[in-house]
């Protein structure tokens, strides 16, 4: 896997199913999670908080600076279909600099805010540990979107 490599879990893909995400109005945001855990496609039942096997909240980085518990909100997400294919965007993410701001980002998790149970949808890897106090953050994502589905 290659710095900023988005994997979708495969949970997400059968929530989808069940009616747990709706990609077109829920909230979803990105937390930042350290190395104590190492995210897969095959995660068991990821979620930002108790409730599924994977508690992936219980890695977040120690909130702090410009980045608060919990994740930036992914703003202006869209669900839209084009040609057969569907595609989820956002604007990208930028977390400003500040000393305070966590040292220890590993993985970024993206998650649906407004479920209840917090499922998780994808991860994004940073490429290492990476240090939030260094400069500014940020994710860019693909001119194509966060995903798509053809």
């Amino acid at each position: 896997m290659a710095a900023g490599d988005i994997t979708l879990f495969n949970e997400f893909k059968e929530d989808v199913g069940q009616k747990i995400h709706n990609l077109s109005s829920d909230t979803f945001k990105l937390g930042l999670v350290t190395n104590a855990v190492t995210p897969a496609a095959a995660t068991t039942d990821p979620r930002w908080g108790a409730g599924g096997s994977t508690n992936l909240s219980s890695s977040e980085t120690t909130p702090g600076g410009n980045y608060s518990a919990g994740g930036a909100t992914l703003a202006s997400s869209t669900w839209s279909e084009t040609g057969g294919t569907a595609t989820f965007d956002a604007a990208d993410v930028t977390i400003a600099q500040n000393a305070s701001n966590p040292n220890n980002a590993r993985w970024a998790i993206i998650y649906n805010d407004s479920s209840a149970g917090k499922e998780a949808v994808a991860f994004v890897d940073l490429g290492g540990v990476t240090d939030l106090t260094a400069g500014a953050f940020q994710i860019t994502w693909s001119a194509s979107g966060i995903f798509s589905l053809t």
